[in-house]
């Protein structure tokens, strides 16, 4: 690992992120262009998003199934929005066992179609509605420019899809999963979200309506987080999904998809990294205590690690927190001085260090470092667990607190010019409240003269009271308050 500091963000965010990403130990470049390796210590993150998302999921009545990797190409020609929105990024199969397939096979971009279709074959009558389901899995788009975690040719999500017998169903489904990405991203990763509407532009191809999860990064660009659609009927008609209501008539179902992704791990990065390296949130830290023994002679180093072990049994036997011990790790490498030891763990974003040396087991307490804000502060082993774990509980309530008073101040809600717009967004960035006509002409030219894009029409818990009444470019009435941003 390399003890040169890491580019700054102020000097160039987009560099700092790239070390951070490979120095931090969380993924890699693949031999494969576009592709990455996702190592150890980035898919124990991944591992304790997907813990806490399954049992949010199956709480919601969810439940977890596969699907085929390979798709007819045939059946993302059956939805016509679909597949001009995925086509560009299809990557193709056409060889398989040395022969010309008679079909070409589309490696899985996305799963409506193929799930569809299966639904239709399961789906006869209305007591068979609705289907909740969810599949871990990976998918392929071929993106052009990539970026680790936040934008590969290859990445890791999670996509729910369902089937109701009514709208009312799936827009409430829809909803629902928006909320419980918003919890998700706010009490586990501490990245506070705006929640709202895409306009038709932006919306997920093949959708009635499409909502999101927008954060902020703190270069003040916009991070999709995650999203949830309602389908309406599109998919239901292409695949012949119907079935026999209560009064006898023969109506097509109504779905909804919603998906997250490996980007969430980006966004943790660009939400709580500084200059010194990451920063975990303690829900999501594969380990969240690290116990760092300082000895000088063979026998302080056998008194201060049995002293190391003994904490950490207490710490991880405390059961105040249930099933979700505290995770604890001893430090007991050798020939490594322990500012070394610091500096490693601090990169690696772990959020609470305990040092401890012969003075502190003679006083029988020992030295806390926040990894949040380098607070340190003497702690008793007496009552050590639940202390410990009171203050992992106020880190990860302070790091949500400080990410949403940067996003809070990073925001312009007063009325502004549309020139005023143009100098922020391409000089700092900023989430930007303003009046927008409604005019997809209007929302094309703003991306094409700025590369800002409306991130959402916000619900009514994030818009500014007595907001903008006017269009942020035409000056005429606003139908909507919408929030620009640029994007990740």
């Amino acid at each position: 690992m390399s003890d040169k500091a890491l580019t700054t963000r102020a000097a160039d965010f987009s560099a700092w992120y790239n070390e951070l990403v490979l120095r931090a130990e969380l993924a890699d470049y693949s031999p494969v262009r576009g592709c990455m390796v996702i190592r150890p210590n980035g898919y124990g993150i991944w591992e304790r998003m997907q813990r806490a998302l399954d049992d949010m999921f199956k709480a919601t009545g969810h439940r977890n199934a596969y699907f085929p990797l390979f798709i007819p190409e045939s059946f993302l020609h059956k939805e016509a929005e679909h597949v001009e929105g995925f086509a560009p990024e299809a990557a193709v199969v056409t060889h398989g066992g040395g022969k010309k397939l008679e079909e070409p096979l589309v490696v899985r971009p996305t799963s409506e179609t193929i799930i569809y279709s299966m639904f239709a074959k399961w789906v006869q009558s209305y007591r068979d509605l609705p289907i909740l389901m969810n599949q871990w899995a990976n998918v392929v788009r071929w993106e052009m420019r990539t970026r680790l975690f936040l934008r590969t040719l290859e990445f890791l999500w999670q996509e729910g899809h369902t089937a109701h017998a009514t709208h009312d169903e799936a827009e409430a489904e829809a909803r629902q999963m928006l909320g419980v990405y918003r919890t998700f991203m706010e009490e586990w990763m501490a990245m506070p979200v705006v929640t709202g509407l895409k306009t038709p532009a932006e919306k997920f191809a093949g959708a009635l309506r499409t909502y999101s999860c927008e954060a902020m990064m703190q270069d003040n660009k916009a991070l999709q987080a995650g999203t949830s659609h309602n389908l309406g009927q599109n998919f239901a008609k292409a695949f012949d999904l119907k079935f026999q209501s209560e009064s006898g008539s023969i109506e097509y179902a109504w779905n909804t998809s919603w998906g997250v992704s490996t980007r969430m791990i980006g966004g943790l990065v660009m939400t709580h990294g500084d200059d010194t390296g990451l920063r975990i949130p303690p829900r999501l830290a594969p380990i969240e205590v690290v116990i760092v023994p300082i000895w000088k002679s063979d026998e302080e180093r056998s008194r201060l690690l049995e002293a190391a072990q003994r904490l950490k049994a207490d710490l991880t036997g405390w059961g105040g927190r249930g099933e979700d011990r505290i995770r604890v790790h001893v430090d007991a490498r050798e020939g490594i001085k322990p500012g070394a030891k610091y500096y490693e763990w601090e990169l690696q974003g772990i959020p609470l260090r305990i040092e401890l040396g012969p003075r502190d087991l003679a006083n029988q307490a020992c030295m806390t470092a926040r990894r949040d804000t380098r607070v340190k502060a003497v702690l008793p082993m007496e009552g050590i667990a639940p202390a410990v774990a009171e203050l992992l509980h106020t880190i990860q309530r302070d790091m949500l607190h400080a990410a949403r008073e940067r996003r809070e101040a990073n925001s312009v809600r007063e009325a502004i010019s549309y020139d005023r717009f143009r100098e922020l967004i391409e000089g700092e960035g900023a989430f930007v409240y303003a009046g927008w006509n409604g005019d997809p002409a209007v929302e094309a030219k703003v991306k094409e003269e700025t590369k800002a894009t409306i991130r959402c029409i916000p619900e009514p818990e994030f818009r500014t009271p007595d907001g903008p009444a006017r269009c942020l470019v035409t000056g005429e009435p606003a139908q909507h308050q919408v929030v620009w941003a640029r994007a990740y």
